[in-house]
């Protein structure tokens, strides 16, 4: 895996969520709290290097037109942990590390 934050799009979409354990965090460019969130994801990426963590930029336009068909959402930042494809776990508004950290030990972890 990568250990850094990655780009997540349509075009990456079904791979990225594929992998064993993958996060994904959706955001918008105008949104604070997403910006404050970032710093959190890439430390989470660097920590947790087995776990694929990526952002998807809901504010392109066409860029995440597929995922936006497929989830909704009602509030920014908001994330997705999965499996294999499986969605896992929502959670709305901004995670501090620590938490992030033990959602992914409560269900990231072999």
């Amino acid at each position: 895996m990568s250990g850094t934050l990655e780009d997540v799009s349509d075009a990456n979409y079904k791979e990225f969520t594929d992998a064993p354990a993958s996060i994904v965090a959706y955001g918008l460019a105008t949104c604070e709290p997403c910006k404050a969130y970032d710093p959190v994801l890439e430390e989470t990426a660097a920590k947790f290097p087995n776990v694929k963590v990526g952002k998807a930029k809901m504010h392109v336009p066409g860029r995440c037109r597929e995922i936006k068909r497929t989830h909704s959402f009602e509030t920014y930042p908001t994330t997705h942990l999965f499996s294999k494809g499986k969605l896992l776990l929502t959670r709305e508004g901004q995670i501090e590390a620590a938490e992030l950290a033990a959602l992914i030990a409560d269900h990231l972890s072999p």
